[in-house]
């Protein structure tokens, strides 16, 4: 794993984001983390950047908390971000590929629809992920394979934020053409 002291602290911090069910802190950190992603092409790196982003989405979405086997999945996280920070301290790489790995492990264990929300919103996290890392210049199939999603996935949600990053929001009307708009409406 490259830039270990980065993703040692951003875990640090995600544990304690976890711990306040802090969604936007989680976001933040996971974006702070696609950024060495991108320039490592690290898998661990990427692993991690999709996992705290992934626990972002999971952690707003405070109706799962309901379902049953949330406490469990709920522990497992927990106890897989543990395990990564001491795996990183130790320079044990394989066990923080094994720590990352119980997450996926956990969510085949969840039943009913908790397991189909959250395999979801890892899958979408990896395609969010994956955009990022093509935002910084790496190729749409090099950016694919490292994430394991296909380059149909990421190309329409790369085109879907291209139209919407493109969008003239800035743009206003003059006062003619607002007039125009408003009588169009009532004709």
């Amino acid at each position: 794993m490259q830039e270990k002291e980065n993703v040692l602290r951003i875990l640090e911090e995600t544990k304690e984001a976890l711990k306040n069910s802090d969604s936007l802190k989680l976001k933040e950190l996971s974006n702070q983390t696609i950024h060495t992603a991108s320039l490592t092409q690290d898998s661990d790196n990427i692993a991690v950047a999709v996992m705290v982003y992934s626990l972002s989405k999971i952690i707003e979405r405070v109706e799962y908390k309901k379902f049953s086997g949330w406490d469990n999945f709920y522990k497992v996280i927990t106890s897989s971000v543990d395990n990564s920070i001491n795996a990183i301290k130790t320079n044990n790489d394989k066990k923080l590929q094994q720590s990352l790995m119980s997450i996926r492990e956990a969510i085949s264990k969840l039943s009913g629809k908790l397991k189909i929300y959250i395999q979801d919103v890892f899958r979408k996290a990896q395609i969010n992920k994956a955009s990022k890392i093509y935002e910084h210049g790496i190729s749409m199939e090099k950016t694919a394979s490292l994430l394991g999603v296909t380059m149909f996935d990421l190309a329409s949600y790369a085109g879907q934020k291209e139209e919407i990053s493109n969008a003239p929001l800035s743009q206003t009307l003059d006062v003619k053409s607002r007039i125009k708009i408003a009588e169009d409406i009532f004709k």
